[in-house]
């Protein structure tokens, strides 16, 4: 998935920057304070996306997206 999606996705859901840090951002979800981070690759890998959104407690990019179908991703 791409960094600037994911971002804006993450956005979306509430969460916040905290800080930038040499080699990842940090983002925030305000309503339960788990601070997570992600790396500055123009690609993040599916698996750690679902990592991040689980440990944020955020919904998966591609669950809200209409043009995938529940089983892929």
């Amino acid at each position: 998935m791409k960094r600037n999606e994911f971002l804006r996705h993450l956005r979306f859901h509430g969460c916040i920057l905290k800080r930038e840090g040499r080699k990842h951002t940090l983002y925030q979800n305000p309503s339960n304070g788990v601070v997570e981070a992600v790396p500055r690759h123009i690609e993040i890998e599916h698996k750690l996306v679902e990592k991040i959104c689980k440990r944020l407690e955020i919904p998966l990019p591609w669950r809200e997206r209409k043009d995938l179908p529940e089983g892929n991703a």
